[in-house]
């Protein structure tokens, strides 16, 4: 496969949380979205539109329109490593954690739920930190538990042999 379709694969298979993804059509894809970004970034910065901060509708659209892709071949390649989906929730779940209290702390007028905010900060860095660890590591060679090794050449695999 070319870098094109490894990068538009995840555009053909954007719900689709099962199965496995290989690093080509993770990285490949994560690629060609950074291009777009700053393609869309560029665009609203000459429009001149500004959203949400920075960011533009083109921006914003394009957000929205990758959400879903980029979580299912997130799932896919985690799962190519035999791990499960569940795994994102190390890099979501302390910035929601940190969200809520520095809300909370700036409501209270307490700043000393600023510095426990902090130190989330530095869980969902380790969280961040350990998601690229997995999704460098090669997968897992044969079929695992969520499917068959997509490099095999077998029915179910991405590449012919």
């Amino acid at each position: 496969m070319t870098p094109i379709d490894w990068a538009t694969r995840p555009l053909k298979k954007y719900v689709d949380f099962t199965g496995r993804a290989p690093r080509a059509e993770y990285w490949w894809f994560y690629l060609a979205m950074i291009v777009a970004y700053l393609v869309a970034l560029t665009i609203d910065s000459l429009v001149g539109v500004e959203l949400l901060g920075p960011y533009g509708v083109v921006t914003c659209v394009l957000g929205l329109a990758l959400i879903l892709p980029s979580l299912a071949v997130t799932f896919r390649r985690l799962h190519d490593t035999n791990r499960s989906g569940w795994w994102i929730l190390i890099v979501v779940v302390p910035y929601f954690v940190m969200g809520i209290m520095m809300g909370m702390s700036m409501a209270s007028g307490d700043m000393t739920g600023m510095a426990s905010a902090g130190l989330i900060g530095l869980v969902a860095l380790a969280g961040a930190i350990a998601m690229l660890v997995f999704m460098v590591l090669p997968g897992t060679n044969g079929d695992n538990r969520f499917g068959p090794d997509p490099y095999a050449g077998g029915p179910g695999s991405t590449v012919a042999a």
